[in-house]
Parts: C-alpha cells; sequence; structure tokens
C-alpha cells in the first residue's frame, strides 16, 4: 500500500472567534464559530495543498460534533477514523484577539469528547498507508486519550511512518506546568520531528537562544527541529544541516492556526519531495530552505484571514 497519507490524532472543537480585535473578552459583543483544534488544523492545511489526510478523535454526539464532521468532509479530510460519544460534548474554544492578530484562548473541555477516546480504538491498520503521524500536547493530559497517542506512535514508528510532534503549548489546560512540561519530555523523545515556536522555547528548554537548545531538543529519535519565530520567519536544523527563511510582511489580522498550518504544509512540502523517515536526516540545506520559504508563504496567506482550517489557501509547492 502507497505510504501517501497525513494523519493526525488529537482535539478537534469549535473556536468561536470575536467580531471585534483589540479588546478583552469582557469586551466581545459577539462571537462566530469556526472549525479549529490543532491536528484537524494540519490536517486541513496538507489536505488543502493537495495531500491525502485523515484525522482520529473523538466528537460529542452533539450539533457542535456534527458540525465538525461535516465541515471536514467538505475540506476533503478523511473522517473515516472520528468516532462520537454521548458521554461528553464537543469541545469549545472562546478566543480573543489583540490588534495584531495574536491572541489569547477560553477553553470549554471538562472533559470533553476527544479527552475519553482510549487505546483500545487504536487499531494496526489505521496505519497502513501512513507517510506520517502528527500530535500535539493538548490531548497528552491524564485522560485515555494520552495512552491512545501512546499505542498510535509506537504502531505507526513500527511502520516506518514519520512521527512529528508540536508541543503547541497551552497552559490554561494543565494543572500545573510541572506536569506539561514532564509530558511534552516524554513524548520528543518518540518524535523525528519536532516543532516549537520562539514563545515556548524557554520553558521547554530553559535556553534562550534556539542554537543553545538543540542538544537538548535532539534526543531520542529527533531527526529535525523547526523553529518558528513568528512574523521574523523560521528556522530548520538537522544534525547536519540548518536553514532559514524570513517573512514577508502582512497585514496580520488572526493568527488563529498559524503554526499549525506552517507544519501541515512542511509536511506536505517533505512529502513531495518524497521524504521517508530513513532520509530525514540527509536532507540538504536548499531542501531546506525550500520548505520553509514555502510554509511562510502559506501562513502569510493564513493570518491575513479569520479563523484556521478555512483560512488556508492553496498554494504551488
Amino acid at each position: 500500500m502507497k505510504k501517501d497519507t497525513l494523519i493526525t490524532i488529537g482535539e478537534a472543537l469549535i473556536d468561536f472567534i470575536p467580531n471585534e480585535t483589540g479588546c478583552d473578552f469582557e469586551n466581545v459583543t459577539s462571537f462566530h464559530p469556526k472549525v479549529g483544534g490543532a491536528p484537524a488544523n494540519v490536517c486541513g492545511a496538507f489536505r488543502v495543498l493537495g495531500g491525502k489526510s485523515k484525522f482520529i478523535t473523538q466528537l460529542g454526539d452533539d450539533p457542535f460534533g456534527r458540525k465538525i464532521e461535516k465541515e471536514l468532509k467538505n475540506f476533503g479530510i478523511d473522517t473515516s477514523l472520528i468516532s462520537f460519544t454521548d458521554k461528553a460534548n464537543t469541545a469549545l474554544a472562546f478566543v480573543s484577539l489583540e490588534k495584531d492578530g495574536n491572541r489569547t484562548f477560553s477553553f470549554y473541555r471538562n472533559p470533553s469528547a476527544d479527552m475519553l477516546f482510549d487505546e483500545e480504538q487504536i487499531k494496526e491498520n489505521m496505519f497502513d498507508d501512513a507517510f506520517a503521524l502528527h500530535f500535539c500536547s493538548v490531548s497528552l493530559g491524564d485522560f485515555p486519550m494520552k495512552e491512545a497517542h501512546r499505542k498510535a506512535i509506537e504502531i505507526a514508528a513500527k511502520k516506518d511512518t514519520i512521527i512529528s510532534f508540536d508541543p503547541n503549548l497551552r497552559f490554561p489546560l494543565w494543572k500545573s506546568k510541572e506536569e506539561l512540561y514532564k509530558t511534552v519530555h516524554e513524548f520528543i523523545p518518540l518524535s523525528d520531528i519536532i516543532k516549537i515556536s520562539d514563545e515556548e522555547l524557554a520553558f521547554l528548554t530553559g535556553e534562550e537562544e534556539i542554537e543553545n537548545a538543540l542538544p537538548k531538543l535532539f534526543t531520542g529519535n529527533v531527526k529535525l527541529i523547526i523553529y518558528t519565530c513568528g512574523s521574523k520567519g523560521a528556522y530548520a536544523y538537522t544534525k547536519n544541516q540548518k536553514a532559514f527563511s524570513p517573512c514577508e510582511e502582512v497585514n496580520a489580522i488572526d493568527t488563529t492556526g498559524a503554526g499549525d498550518g506552517f507544519i501541515g504544509s512542511f509536511l506536505f512540502g517533505l512529502k513531495s519531495m518524497e521524504k521517508t523517515k530513513d532520509t530525514l536526516e540527509k536532507i540538504t540545506k536548499a531542501e531546506l530552505e525550500k520548505m520553509l520559504h514555502f510554509s511562510n508563504q502559506f501562513c502569510g496567506e493564513s493570518v491575513q484571514h479569520n479563523g484556521a482550517i478555512d483560512s488556508y489557501k492553496k498554494i504551488q509547492f
């Protein structure tokens, strides 16, 4: 079977985007719903660009869950691995936007349906066609979905699938920063690709500069590190290469899903170049620069529109 599909696992939710920017939650008069959740967004970016993607999650058997399933299908994402439950509702996230497009979140997820997805729902054949498996940290808390991730990673890795991890830190969702730190560092060594932002570096490594942090991140199976710095550009590192690509200046309206779009488009670049788990460490500087430039372009378009998946536009690799 051809291994050409991106599979993501984790949360899907409804982002309620404010109709006003530059104000706090209490001053927002109305919100409009957009499908979100980092793993869903990554799936969407990969699919919008022309790749095949599947999403593993669990939604509430409620109107929000059905809305998510319908919209993901409309984007062309394979939803056959999505299950539904009546034991919890679909997760919601209310967003406030600053004038520069940056955002803060208020989550309704205690628990949500995705958190109750358990390892027994993960099957061997889910990953037969998987080019890469991507996940984030939001669904790695002390609930069943964490063990489902662990089983998915174990199975996928045995099938020579690239394992991609974006910690995507959301502090309000964790009992303590110590628990979040410990959990992220449990899963970093299990991954082939790590994507982190400049806002996450110090917390995860204790270092202010990425060059000093690299020895702490190249641990276990890690072969490629992607370091994003928002409007300042992005870096990529293997143990043998370093690359950088600047961003073009744009008028950012909403940065929701920008980081997800970055890693989704980067994974699409890897697939387009026919890279595999075994060839990640052999990527050249020129290839890294091409993928970084492509992902910066993709995100530059995304942040000029509201929402996540529906802000993604197809561009040529």
